[in-house]
Protein backbone atom coordinates (compact mmCIF):
# COMPACT_ATOMS: atom_id res chain seq x y z
CA UNK A 1 0.00 0.00 0.00
CA UNK A 2 1.06 3.78 -0.49
CA UNK A 3 1.57 6.00 2.08
CA UNK A 4 -1.01 8.57 2.27
CA UNK A 5 -1.72 11.30 5.14
CA UNK A 6 -5.78 11.09 6.09
CA UNK A 7 -6.92 14.30 8.43
CA UNK A 8 -9.33 12.40 10.38
CA UNK A 9 -11.82 14.56 12.37
CA UNK A 10 -14.38 13.50 15.09
CA UNK A 11 -17.48 15.63 15.61
CA UNK A 12 -19.81 15.19 18.42
CA UNK A 13 -22.37 17.18 20.18
CA UNK A 14 -22.35 16.85 23.73
CA UNK A 15 -26.58 16.42 23.28
CA UNK A 16 -26.14 13.24 22.09
CA UNK A 17 -24.84 10.12 23.31
CA UNK A 18 -21.40 11.03 23.68
CA UNK A 19 -19.79 7.85 24.99
CA UNK A 20 -21.16 5.54 22.11
CA UNK A 21 -20.03 8.15 19.41
CA UNK A 22 -16.63 8.32 21.40
CA UNK A 23 -16.27 4.47 20.77
CA UNK A 24 -17.49 4.33 17.83
CA UNK A 25 -14.63 7.05 16.71
CA UNK A 26 -12.00 4.96 18.26
CA UNK A 27 -13.28 1.91 16.65
CA UNK A 28 -12.92 4.00 13.03
CA UNK A 29 -9.52 5.53 13.86
CA UNK A 30 -8.02 2.25 14.79
CA UNK A 31 -9.58 0.59 11.51
CA UNK A 32 -8.01 3.03 9.55
CA UNK A 33 -4.48 2.54 11.04
CA UNK A 34 -4.65 -0.98 11.06
CA UNK A 35 -5.50 -0.60 7.06
CA UNK A 36 -2.07 1.55 7.05
CA UNK A 37 -3.40 5.05 6.58
CA UNK A 38 -1.25 7.77 8.54
CA UNK A 39 -4.00 9.79 10.42
CA UNK A 40 -3.77 13.32 11.72
CA UNK A 41 -5.95 15.27 13.80
CA UNK A 42 -7.25 15.80 17.58
CA UNK A 43 -6.49 13.14 19.90
CA UNK A 44 -10.39 14.14 21.02
CA UNK A 45 -13.67 14.68 19.14
CA UNK A 46 -14.25 17.84 18.35
CA UNK A 47 -17.38 19.74 19.62
CA UNK A 48 -16.59 23.34 19.48
CA UNK A 49 -15.85 26.00 16.57
CA UNK A 50 -12.91 27.11 18.62
CA UNK A 51 -11.83 23.48 18.44
CA UNK A 52 -12.98 23.00 14.82
CA UNK A 53 -10.96 26.66 14.09
CA UNK A 54 -7.55 25.64 16.09
CA UNK A 55 -7.55 22.50 14.72
CA UNK A 56 -7.88 23.85 11.21
CA UNK A 57 -5.08 25.98 11.38
CA UNK A 58 -2.82 23.50 12.13
CA UNK A 59 -3.43 21.01 9.80
CA UNK A 60 -3.57 23.72 6.97
CA UNK A 61 0.73 23.48 7.52
CA UNK A 62 0.40 19.83 6.86
CA UNK A 63 0.31 17.72 3.31
CA UNK A 64 -2.96 16.44 3.64
CA UNK A 65 -4.15 13.55 0.53
CA UNK A 66 -7.90 13.55 2.55
CA UNK A 67 -9.72 14.68 4.95
CA UNK A 68 -12.75 12.56 6.91
CA UNK A 69 -14.73 14.06 8.33
CA UNK A 70 -16.69 11.72 11.16
CA UNK A 71 -19.92 12.50 11.99
CA UNK A 72 -20.10 10.75 15.02
CA UNK A 73 -23.32 12.67 16.12
CA UNK A 74 -25.25 15.28 14.41
CA UNK A 75 -23.95 18.82 14.22
CA UNK A 76 -24.77 21.82 12.26
CA UNK A 77 -22.18 23.61 9.47
CA UNK A 78 -20.73 25.59 11.24
CA UNK A 79 -17.44 23.42 12.25
CA UNK A 80 -17.65 21.48 8.90
CA UNK A 81 -17.35 24.69 6.74
CA UNK A 82 -14.75 26.02 8.75
CA UNK A 83 -12.30 23.13 8.72
CA UNK A 84 -13.04 21.99 4.68
CA UNK A 85 -12.52 25.64 3.50
CA UNK A 86 -9.05 25.84 5.46
CA UNK A 87 -7.85 22.05 4.25
CA UNK A 88 -6.94 22.18 0.41
CA UNK A 89 -7.74 18.14 -0.07
CA UNK A 90 -10.94 16.08 -0.86
CA UNK A 91 -13.51 15.93 1.64
CA UNK A 92 -15.12 12.59 2.63
CA UNK A 93 -17.68 12.56 5.14
CA UNK A 94 -18.63 9.81 7.15
CA UNK A 95 -22.40 9.04 8.58
CA UNK A 96 -23.23 5.97 10.77
CA UNK A 97 -26.51 3.94 10.54
CA UNK A 98 -28.58 4.84 13.77
CA UNK A 99 -28.35 2.31 16.16
CA UNK A 100 -32.84 0.78 16.72
CA UNK A 101 -31.93 -1.22 20.20
CA UNK A 102 -34.22 1.32 21.81
CA UNK A 103 -36.42 3.92 21.07
CA UNK A 104 -33.99 6.93 21.70
CA UNK A 105 -31.79 8.76 18.74
CA UNK A 106 -28.53 8.51 19.92
CA UNK A 107 -26.52 9.95 17.20
CA UNK A 108 -28.63 11.25 14.49
CA UNK A 109 -25.07 11.41 12.42
CA UNK A 110 -27.28 10.95 8.62
CA UNK A 111 -29.12 13.73 9.32
CA UNK A 112 -25.69 15.56 10.34
CA UNK A 113 -24.19 14.95 6.54
CA UNK A 114 -27.49 16.15 4.87
CA UNK A 115 -27.66 19.48 6.83
CA UNK A 116 -23.53 19.75 6.07
CA UNK A 117 -24.07 19.18 2.08
CA UNK A 118 -26.04 21.48 1.82
CA UNK A 119 -24.07 23.98 3.48
CA UNK A 120 -21.36 23.05 1.77
CA UNK A 121 -22.65 23.17 -1.68
CA UNK A 122 -24.01 26.49 -1.12
CA UNK A 123 -20.30 27.53 -0.56
CA UNK A 124 -18.98 25.55 -3.37
CA UNK A 125 -17.11 23.10 -1.52
CA UNK A 126 -16.69 19.67 -3.36
CA UNK A 127 -17.33 16.70 -1.29
CA UNK A 128 -17.80 12.87 -1.53
CA UNK A 129 -19.66 10.57 1.63
CA UNK A 130 -20.01 7.53 2.82
CA UNK A 131 -22.93 5.83 5.02
CA UNK A 132 -21.79 3.35 7.03
CA UNK A 133 -21.11 1.37 9.80
CA UNK A 134 -17.65 1.96 11.51
CA UNK A 135 -16.64 -2.64 10.92
CA UNK A 136 -17.80 -2.18 7.30
CA UNK A 137 -15.43 -2.43 3.98
CA UNK A 138 -17.49 0.39 2.77
CA UNK A 139 -15.67 3.02 4.01
CA UNK A 140 -12.29 2.01 3.41
CA UNK A 141 -13.24 1.72 -0.07
CA UNK A 142 -13.86 4.75 -0.76
CA UNK A 143 -11.14 6.26 1.53
CA UNK A 144 -9.00 4.39 -0.86
CA UNK A 145 -10.82 5.52 -3.98
CA UNK A 146 -10.65 9.43 -2.80
CA UNK A 147 -6.68 9.19 -1.23
CA UNK A 148 -5.29 8.00 -4.44
CA UNK A 149 -7.16 11.16 -5.64
CA UNK A 150 -5.94 13.35 -3.48
CA UNK A 151 -2.57 12.48 -3.27
CA UNK A 152 -2.47 12.76 -7.41
CA UNK A 153 -4.20 16.48 -7.02
CA UNK A 154 -1.47 17.28 -4.42
CA UNK A 155 1.79 15.83 -6.16
CA UNK A 156 0.70 17.90 -9.55
CA UNK A 157 0.46 21.26 -7.55
CA UNK A 158 3.69 20.78 -7.11
CA UNK A 159 4.88 19.14 -10.61
CA UNK A 160 7.58 20.82 -12.62
CA UNK A 161 7.71 19.10 -16.27
CA UNK A 162 10.08 19.95 -18.66
CA UNK A 163 9.32 20.70 -21.84
CA UNK A 164 12.32 19.83 -23.72
CA UNK A 165 12.46 21.61 -27.39
CA UNK A 166 9.78 21.88 -29.75
CA UNK A 167 7.01 20.25 -30.91
CA UNK A 168 7.92 18.71 -34.24
CA UNK A 169 5.20 20.21 -37.05
CA UNK A 170 2.27 18.71 -37.73
CA UNK A 171 1.72 17.52 -34.18
CA UNK A 172 -0.50 19.90 -32.94
CA UNK A 173 -1.53 17.04 -30.38
CA UNK A 174 1.38 18.25 -28.13
CA UNK A 175 0.38 21.73 -27.67
CA UNK A 176 -0.75 23.40 -24.58
CA UNK A 177 -1.47 26.32 -22.65
CA UNK A 178 1.07 27.16 -19.59
CA UNK A 179 -1.51 29.29 -18.09
CA UNK A 180 -4.29 26.98 -18.28
CA UNK A 181 -2.34 24.52 -16.56
CA UNK A 182 -1.44 26.38 -13.95
CA UNK A 183 -4.43 27.36 -12.95
CA UNK A 184 -6.41 24.16 -13.58
CA UNK A 185 -4.45 21.69 -11.90
CA UNK A 186 -1.24 23.72 -10.72
CA UNK A 187 1.33 21.95 -12.63
CA UNK A 188 4.22 23.88 -14.13
CA UNK A 189 5.69 23.90 -17.41
CA UNK A 190 9.31 24.58 -17.47
CA UNK A 191 11.09 25.13 -20.64
CA UNK A 192 14.26 23.58 -21.65
CA UNK A 193 16.73 23.86 -24.88
CA UNK A 194 17.48 21.20 -26.30
CA UNK A 195 20.95 21.90 -27.79
CA UNK A 196 22.43 24.13 -24.68
CA UNK A 197 20.72 22.23 -21.83
CA UNK A 198 20.77 18.85 -23.04
CA UNK A 199 22.65 18.09 -25.57
CA UNK A 200 26.18 19.95 -24.43
CA UNK A 201 26.13 18.22 -21.41
CA UNK A 202 25.39 14.74 -22.96
CA UNK A 203 29.08 15.37 -24.62
CA UNK A 204 30.71 16.79 -20.99
CA UNK A 205 29.21 13.77 -19.24
CA UNK A 206 31.90 11.61 -17.58
CA UNK A 207 32.73 7.87 -19.01
CA UNK A 208 33.00 6.24 -15.15
CA UNK A 209 28.73 7.80 -15.01
CA UNK A 210 28.21 5.81 -18.04
CA UNK A 211 30.03 2.87 -16.74
CA UNK A 212 28.11 2.33 -13.99
CA UNK A 213 24.53 2.69 -15.30
CA UNK A 214 25.83 -0.05 -18.35
CA UNK A 215 26.69 -2.08 -15.13
CA UNK A 216 23.37 -1.59 -13.34
CA UNK A 217 21.66 -2.16 -16.15
CA UNK A 218 23.32 -5.18 -17.70
CA UNK A 219 21.64 -7.14 -14.46
CA UNK A 220 18.33 -6.41 -15.58
CA UNK A 221 18.33 -6.48 -20.05
CA UNK A 222 19.95 -8.55 -22.45
CA UNK A 223 22.05 -7.50 -25.67
CA UNK A 224 23.92 -4.65 -24.63
CA UNK A 225 27.27 -6.17 -25.81
CA UNK A 226 25.66 -6.28 -29.12
CA UNK A 227 25.07 -2.80 -29.24
CA UNK A 228 27.67 -0.52 -31.08
CA UNK A 229 29.29 1.45 -28.33
CA UNK A 230 29.34 4.87 -28.94
CA UNK A 231 25.75 5.36 -29.76
CA UNK A 232 24.92 3.49 -26.55
CA UNK A 233 27.14 5.59 -24.48
CA UNK A 234 25.56 8.52 -25.70
CA UNK A 235 22.35 7.45 -25.20
CA UNK A 236 23.05 6.39 -21.44
CA UNK A 237 24.70 9.82 -21.14
CA UNK A 238 21.37 11.24 -22.39
CA UNK A 239 19.93 9.06 -19.32
CA UNK A 240 22.67 10.81 -16.75
CA UNK A 241 22.29 14.20 -18.30
CA UNK A 242 18.21 14.31 -17.98
CA UNK A 243 18.48 12.69 -14.08
CA UNK A 244 20.92 15.21 -13.01
CA UNK A 245 18.82 18.15 -14.71
CA UNK A 246 15.78 16.41 -12.31
CA UNK A 247 17.67 16.74 -9.17
CA UNK A 248 19.26 19.97 -9.75
CA UNK A 249 16.47 21.94 -10.78
CA UNK A 250 13.44 19.69 -9.20
CA UNK A 251 11.73 18.58 -12.60
CA UNK A 252 9.36 15.70 -11.98
CA UNK A 253 9.34 14.56 -15.77
CA UNK A 254 10.14 15.17 -19.47
CA UNK A 255 8.70 16.28 -22.47
CA UNK A 256 11.68 15.38 -24.93
CA UNK A 257 11.64 16.25 -28.29
CA UNK A 258 13.40 13.05 -29.16
CA UNK A 259 13.73 13.05 -33.30
CA UNK A 260 14.92 14.23 -35.62
CA UNK A 261 17.98 16.18 -33.31
CA UNK A 262 19.00 12.83 -31.72
CA UNK A 263 19.53 10.50 -34.52
CA UNK A 264 21.10 13.61 -36.30
CA UNK A 265 22.38 15.65 -34.46
CA UNK A 266 23.56 13.32 -30.98
CA UNK A 267 24.13 9.65 -33.29
CA UNK A 268 21.37 7.90 -30.89
CA UNK A 269 17.54 7.34 -29.73
CA UNK A 270 16.62 9.28 -27.01
CA UNK A 271 14.05 5.91 -26.21
CA UNK A 272 16.23 4.03 -23.48
CA UNK A 273 17.16 7.00 -21.76
CA UNK A 274 13.32 7.97 -21.48
CA UNK A 275 12.52 4.21 -20.30
CA UNK A 276 15.12 4.30 -17.35
CA UNK A 277 13.84 7.91 -16.24
CA UNK A 278 10.17 6.89 -16.36
CA UNK A 279 11.20 3.24 -14.43
CA UNK A 280 12.68 5.51 -11.66
CA UNK A 281 9.79 7.84 -11.52
CA UNK A 282 10.44 10.99 -13.81
CA UNK A 283 7.84 10.12 -16.66
CA UNK A 284 8.73 10.78 -20.02
CA UNK A 285 6.66 11.25 -22.70
CA UNK A 286 7.94 11.76 -27.18
CA UNK A 287 7.36 14.51 -29.16
CA UNK A 288 7.24 16.97 -26.44
CA UNK A 289 3.72 16.17 -25.09
CA UNK A 290 3.55 17.52 -21.85
CA UNK A 291 -0.13 16.50 -21.64
CA UNK A 292 1.28 13.16 -22.02
CA UNK A 293 3.77 13.73 -19.47
CA UNK A 294 1.64 15.22 -16.56
CA UNK A 295 -1.00 12.50 -18.03
CA UNK A 296 1.50 9.72 -16.82
CA UNK A 297 2.67 11.89 -13.50
CA UNK A 298 -1.18 11.53 -12.48
CA UNK A 299 -1.32 7.84 -13.26
CA UNK A 300 1.78 7.26 -11.47
CA UNK A 301 1.08 9.53 -8.65
CA UNK A 302 -2.05 7.46 -8.07
CA UNK A 303 -0.68 3.88 -8.62
CA UNK A 304 2.69 4.14 -7.40
CA UNK A 305 4.15 2.70 -10.36
CA UNK A 306 5.69 3.99 -13.05
CA UNK A 307 3.61 4.87 -16.56
CA UNK A 308 3.96 4.74 -20.04
CA UNK A 309 2.98 7.05 -22.56
CA UNK A 310 1.88 5.40 -25.94
CA UNK A 311 0.37 5.01 -29.33
CA UNK A 312 -2.35 2.82 -30.16
CA UNK A 313 -1.36 1.48 -33.25
CA UNK A 314 -3.69 -1.63 -34.68
CA UNK A 315 -6.67 -3.56 -33.83
CA UNK A 316 -6.22 -7.40 -33.68
CA UNK A 317 -9.45 -8.62 -34.84
CA UNK A 318 -8.83 -12.20 -33.95
CA UNK A 319 -8.51 -10.80 -30.53
CA UNK A 320 -10.50 -8.29 -29.82
CA UNK A 321 -7.82 -6.49 -28.81
CA UNK A 322 -5.72 -2.60 -29.38
CA UNK A 323 -2.44 -3.01 -29.86
CA UNK A 324 -0.33 -0.22 -28.35
CA UNK A 325 3.40 0.70 -29.58
CA UNK A 326 5.85 3.06 -28.88
CA UNK A 327 9.58 2.69 -30.45
CA UNK A 328 11.54 1.23 -27.39
CA UNK A 329 10.43 3.82 -23.92
CA UNK A 330 8.19 1.71 -21.86
CA UNK A 331 9.63 1.43 -18.16
CA UNK A 332 11.24 -1.95 -17.32
CA UNK A 333 9.00 -2.35 -14.82
CA UNK A 334 6.26 -3.34 -17.13
CA UNK A 335 8.62 -6.14 -18.99
CA UNK A 336 6.39 -9.07 -19.52
CA UNK A 337 8.00 -11.66 -16.54
CA UNK A 338 8.45 -14.39 -18.64
CA UNK A 339 11.13 -13.47 -20.96
CA UNK A 340 14.31 -11.17 -19.96
CA UNK A 341 14.00 -7.49 -22.35
CA UNK A 342 16.38 -6.74 -24.35
CA UNK A 343 17.98 -3.23 -25.74
CA UNK A 344 18.21 -2.92 -29.93
CA UNK A 345 18.18 -0.78 -32.35
CA UNK A 346 15.70 1.50 -33.59
CA UNK A 347 14.05 0.05 -36.78
CA UNK A 348 13.23 3.28 -38.98
CA UNK A 349 16.63 4.61 -37.81
CA UNK A 350 19.13 1.90 -37.62
CA UNK A 351 20.44 3.94 -34.31
CA UNK A 352 20.81 2.50 -30.64
CA UNK A 353 19.03 2.67 -27.89
CA UNK A 354 15.90 1.02 -27.40
CA UNK A 355 13.88 -1.42 -25.24
CA UNK A 356 12.76 -4.20 -26.73
CA UNK A 357 10.08 -6.13 -24.50
CA UNK A 358 6.65 -7.28 -24.79
CA UNK A 359 4.17 -5.49 -21.82
CA UNK A 360 3.53 -8.09 -18.79
CA UNK A 361 -0.41 -9.07 -18.68
CA UNK A 362 -2.34 -7.41 -15.97
CA UNK A 363 -5.16 -4.55 -15.83
CA UNK A 364 -4.12 -1.69 -16.85
CA UNK A 365 -5.71 1.83 -16.39
CA UNK A 366 -6.21 4.21 -19.45
CA UNK A 367 -5.94 8.10 -19.48
CA UNK A 368 -5.42 11.12 -21.72
CA UNK A 369 -5.62 14.54 -20.36
CA UNK A 370 -7.32 16.01 -23.36
CA UNK A 371 -7.71 19.53 -24.30
CA UNK A 372 -10.91 20.50 -25.73
CA UNK A 373 -11.71 23.13 -28.37
CA UNK A 374 -12.31 25.57 -26.14
CA UNK A 375 -8.98 25.35 -24.42
CA UNK A 376 -10.79 23.83 -21.45
CA UNK A 377 -9.75 19.71 -20.40
CA UNK A 378 -11.77 17.04 -20.24
CA UNK A 379 -9.82 13.70 -18.71
CA UNK A 380 -10.45 10.14 -20.74
CA UNK A 381 -10.36 7.25 -18.88
CA UNK A 382 -10.81 3.46 -19.12
CA UNK A 383 -9.61 0.01 -17.80
CA UNK A 384 -8.30 -2.65 -20.00
CA UNK A 385 -7.06 -6.27 -19.55
CA UNK A 386 -2.79 -6.32 -21.18
CA UNK A 387 -2.80 -9.86 -22.75
CA UNK A 388 -0.24 -12.05 -21.86
CA UNK A 389 0.92 -12.43 -25.18
CA UNK A 390 4.28 -11.83 -27.58
CA UNK A 391 4.52 -8.84 -28.09
CA UNK A 392 3.15 -7.69 -31.67
CA UNK A 393 5.80 -4.99 -33.04
CA UNK A 394 9.55 -4.50 -32.25
CA UNK A 395 9.89 -2.24 -29.30
CA UNK A 396 8.02 -1.76 -26.35
CA UNK A 397 4.47 -3.38 -27.52
CA UNK A 398 1.49 -5.66 -26.15
CA UNK A 399 -2.32 -5.74 -26.78
CA UNK A 400 -4.93 -4.89 -24.29
CA UNK A 401 -8.53 -6.08 -24.60
CA UNK A 402 -11.58 -3.57 -23.02
CA UNK A 403 -14.90 -4.72 -22.20
CA UNK A 404 -16.68 -2.91 -24.86
CA UNK A 405 -15.27 -3.75 -28.39
CA UNK A 406 -11.84 -2.77 -29.90
CA UNK A 407 -13.92 -0.79 -32.83
CA UNK A 408 -15.92 0.77 -30.05
CA UNK A 409 -13.08 2.31 -27.79
CA UNK A 410 -11.01 3.34 -31.18
CA UNK A 411 -14.31 4.57 -32.78
CA UNK A 412 -14.88 6.64 -29.52
CA UNK A 413 -11.38 7.92 -29.40
CA UNK A 414 -11.29 9.26 -32.81
CA UNK A 415 -14.77 10.58 -33.04
CA UNK A 416 -14.16 12.43 -29.84
CA UNK A 417 -10.66 13.87 -31.24
CA UNK A 418 -8.83 12.43 -28.76
CA UNK A 419 -4.91 12.56 -28.73
CA UNK A 420 -2.48 10.41 -30.50
CA UNK A 421 -1.15 9.29 -27.32
CA UNK A 422 -2.70 7.64 -24.53
CA UNK A 423 -0.91 6.77 -20.92
CA UNK A 424 -1.35 3.48 -19.02
CA UNK A 425 -0.40 2.20 -15.47
CA UNK A 426 -0.75 -0.81 -13.96
CA UNK A 427 -3.95 -1.62 -11.66
CA UNK A 428 -7.39 -0.12 -11.49
CA UNK A 429 -7.53 3.67 -10.64
CA UNK A 430 -11.10 4.42 -12.80
CA UNK A 431 -12.70 5.56 -9.68
CA UNK A 432 -9.85 7.71 -8.81
CA UNK A 433 -9.28 8.92 -11.76
CA UNK A 434 -13.22 9.92 -11.36
CA UNK A 435 -13.27 11.57 -8.22
CA UNK A 436 -9.68 13.68 -9.31
CA UNK A 437 -11.56 14.68 -12.17
CA UNK A 438 -14.75 15.67 -10.58
CA UNK A 439 -12.60 17.67 -7.54
CA UNK A 440 -10.95 19.77 -10.13
CA UNK A 441 -14.11 20.26 -12.17
CA UNK A 442 -12.99 18.30 -15.58
CA UNK A 443 -15.29 16.51 -17.30
CA UNK A 444 -14.65 12.70 -17.79
CA UNK A 445 -14.97 10.12 -21.44
CA UNK A 446 -15.06 6.95 -20.43
CA UNK A 447 -13.68 4.73 -23.00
Amino acid sequence: MQDFTIAFISFIRPTFDVQFAQDLTTIAKQELENAGYSLLGADEAVTSIEQAQSLANNLAQEAIDLLVIFMATFNDSTMITTVAQALDAPLLMWALPEPRNDDNLRLNSLCGINLAGHALTKIGQKYDYVYANVDSEKPLERIATLAHAGKAIRLLKQARIARVGERPPGFETCDYDEAQLRTHLGVEVVPVDLQQDVFEPIQKIKSEKVDVVIDELSKTVAGLPEIEDMPKRKTLSTFVTLDEMAENKNLHGFAMRCWPEFFSDVGCAACAAMSMLSNKGLPASCEVDVHGTITQFILQSMSGQPAFGTDLVSIIDEQDAIALWHCGLAPLAMANEHEQPRVTNHVGRKLPMLMDFALKGGTVTVARLNEQQNGMYRLVVGAAEMLDQPKPFHGTSGMMRFSRSAEAVMDTIIREGVEHHIAITYGDYVDSLSAFADYLDIPVLRL
